[in-house]
């Protein structure tokens, strides 16, 4: 699944290409995703210019004015620049045509990702109730350790909660909490606060590097170029089972917890 890393590199990608030019024609192929493609979004943005792009957790904020796009991708989905001279795959179900000919094309071949419009995103029901951004100020110790008072979830579904904190996704809370050094079973409400410093450090480190690198390719995730991430290539437990720790070389182990796999080093990890 495209995580905020691969949300954001997908803004930066397609951002240059496209803001600031004026929308002629919407093509949808395929309206029946998550949520219905709206009926009349063609009436809606088409003879208006794109503002902004900007992304609140996984989502994509497409300002044209009037109102906004809000696009997710889903599980598979992706999103790419591309020309009207490439024909349509067979999954690539939404393009949006600008004046100057450039096509922001959408495909999901799973169709578990939205398109939907609005013109108060800040009160959309998806959006509304969103935890704090990682990468902003509004993410510190202080407010994790308060939010996780008494709570007695383990550490990683705690971090994974969209309502506490957007964007950190299963592989970014198993990375975050090795380089934090806290055992992923932990009780959140027994982590001290100088542990959550630490937490908060290794989050904000390891997302912003994935996005340097351009996300996590697993499966079937590209950026707007069509190329994958390369942010994999420096995980130091995801998906590492039984291969040695890059730190100890103790053994990486793997368990379940909220049905999502979770690596950590029995080790580093206390």
């Amino acid at each position: 699944m495209p995580e905020l890393p691969e949300v954001e590199t997908s803004r930066l990608g397609i951002s240059p290409h496209i803001v600031g030019k004026t929308l002629v024609s919407l093509i949808v192929r395929q309206a029946k995703l998550r949520w219905p493609v709206p009926k009349d979004l063609d009436r809606l943005i088409t003879g208006l210019s794109l503002k902004a792009i900007s992304r609140r957790g996984k989502y994509l904020l497409l300002d044209f004015g009037t109102g906004y796009l809000i696009i997710h991708l889903g599980m598979s989905g992706s999103l790419r620049i591309t020309s009207q001279d490439n024909t349509a795959n067979k999954h690539d179900h939404i393009d949006w045509i600008f004046a100057d000919g450039t096509v922001l094309r959408y495909n999901d071949p799973r169709k578990f990702g939205a398109v939907l419009w609005t013109t108060q995103p800040e009160q959309h029901l998806l959006l509304s109730k969103l935890g704090p951004e990682p990468l902003s100020e509004s993410l510190n110790a202080t407010y994790l350790f308060k939010m996780a008072s008494k709570r007695r979830i383990p550490i990683k579904a705690f971090i994974m909660d969209s309502h506490v904190v957007v964007g950190v996704g299963n592989i970014y809370a198993s990375e975050s909490l090795f380089w934090a050094g806290i055992h992923p079973t932990r009780s959140a409400g027994d982590i001290s606060l100088a542990d959550f410093e630490k937490l908060v450090t290794s989050i904000q480190k390891v997302l912003s590097h994935a996005i340097e690198q351009g996300g996590t390719t697993l499966r079937d995730y590209v950026n707007p170029q069509g190329k994958p991430g390369y942010f994999q290539q420096t995980l130091q437990v995801y998906g590492r089972r039984n291969a040695s720790c890059r730190q100890c070389s103790t053994p990486i182990e793997h368990i379940t917890i909220g049905q999502r796999a979770s690596y950590f080093c029995p080790r580093c990890q206390s």
